[in-house]
């Protein structure tokens, strides 16, 4: 798409004004962003995935057992009818992996990198419900899908910032409020990384929280040192062949460091290493488990397509591709394959598609490659016949 066409999702901003001005810098109210929203899914539905064991849910209740009372699902049918009249709130993770038409919603943001986003959470709040005034440490809009819900946004915040005494919750004991507005369906506010915000509803409402992946510094070294070590050979060490004699065999000297720095270097700049690691990582799908692989010959693959089945996503699948100096990289649910230059419309085709079929896939399916890599991804779990 192009970056310098007003979008109706940012309030008539360009997705180039939105990422100068506002993306990880400062909050956006747009009113009516999706105008005359009707949430796909009702708040009994959002509540009957909540009873749901592959589904992650949680109900925060102000006034409990003890005072934030964090309750984890799956839940019994009976548990929202032994609730309090107001002051709870139900969310439920990764709605748009479970149903069709919440992922539907994820085409509006499509002007941002697709895996960054991480999913589509939905909560659910009796009047007063919310979760308390917290930050999050990534970026999030908030579509209101029913009723009103009240947004007070406060201070920038971080590791310092003080916080409630709380087992499961990361509620800040200090609100400093700069603004507040009441939301309608259709209208979404935009928060950037760290910004404290409190989220009350004002009657029965339903908010949709469009979040992204964010890895932290220490979480990108420890995964890619333990990725990057697998393919270092146990004898290459730590080395000072032509050190010059100590005058203190006790003093770890400078010239060491320059020498382990180098070492570090070495293989921490290997870009293509870097590529693999990081395509893996964020493909890394939430619920791995949901991705399973339908075990089909190339054979039965062709012949499913010619009797006219169509191939889509598996939900719980994510995917991306990059260019290197040897082709392309596929990245498919934590998992990557080095694939010659020519399928590059293919890889588009794959990561785009509502569904694939013998029409838009007719050329793919004559060319070798194309075929074998259809195929593979239909074993993997990535993609799925539509009828399963």
């Amino acid at each position: 798409m192009t970056t310098d066409v007003p979008l109706q999702l940012l309030g008539g901003l360009t997705a180039r004004e939105f990422l100068r001005d506002y993306w990880q810098k400062k909050p956006l109210l747009i009113r009516q962003a999706i105008p005359d929203f009707e949430s796909p899914i009702s708040p009994d539905e959002l509540a009957g995935l909540a009873l749901e064991e592959e589904v992650e849910s949680r109900l925060v209740i102000e006034h409990g057992e003890r005072p934030w009372e964090l309750r984890r699902g799956p839940f019994a049918e009976d548990a929202f009818g032994q609730l309090p009249e107001r002051d709870w709130t139900l969310l439920v993770q990764a709605v748009d992996q479970f149903v069709p038409d919440v992922a539907e919603l994820l085409k509006h943001f499509n002007f941002l990198p697709s895996w960054r986003i991480d999913d589509v959470m939905v909560s659910f709040a009796a009047p007063g419900g919310g979760v308390g005034p917290h930050y999050d440490n990534y970026d999030v809009f908030l579509l209101q899908a029913h009723g009103q819900r009240r947004w007070k946004i406060g201070q920038m915040c971080d590791g310092d910032s003080a916080l409630l005494e709380h087992a499961d919750l990361r509620i800040l004991a200090d609100f400093e409020q700069t603004d507040e507005w009441v939301l309608e369906p259709g209208d979404m506010l935009y928060l950037p990384p760290r910004l404290a915000h409190f989220g009350t509803a004002e009657d029965d409402c339903m908010t949709y929280s469009v979040g992204f992946r964010a890895p932290s510094a220490a979480e990108v070294l420890t995964h890619f040192t333990d990725f990057l070590a697998q393919f270092l050979p146990d004898e290459e060490r730590y080395s000072d062949a032509g050190t010059a004699p100590t005058s203190d065999p006790h003093q770890i000297q400078l010239d060491a460091l320059d020498r382990l720095k180098a070492l570090l270097a070495e293989h921490m700049g290997d870009e293509r290493l870097l590529l693999t690691w990081f395509g893996q990582f964020m493909t890394e799908p939430r619920y791995p488990e949901l991705v399973a692989g339908n075990d089909v010959s190339d054979d039965e693959f062709l012949a499913a397509l010619g009797d006219g089945a169509v191939l889509v996503r598996n939900p719980s699948s994510r995917l991306a591709w990059s260019e290197i100096d040897l082709g392309l990289v596929l990245f498919a649910s934590g998992q990557s394959r080095l694939l010659p230059a020519h399928l590059k419309e293919l890889l588009k085709l794959i990561c785009a598609a509502d569904a694939l079929h013998s029409d838009n896939l007719d050329q793919w399916l004559a060319d070798e490659d194309g075929r074998k890599l259809l195929c593979e991804l239909v074993k993997q779990g990535s993609l799925e016949f539509a009828d399963e």
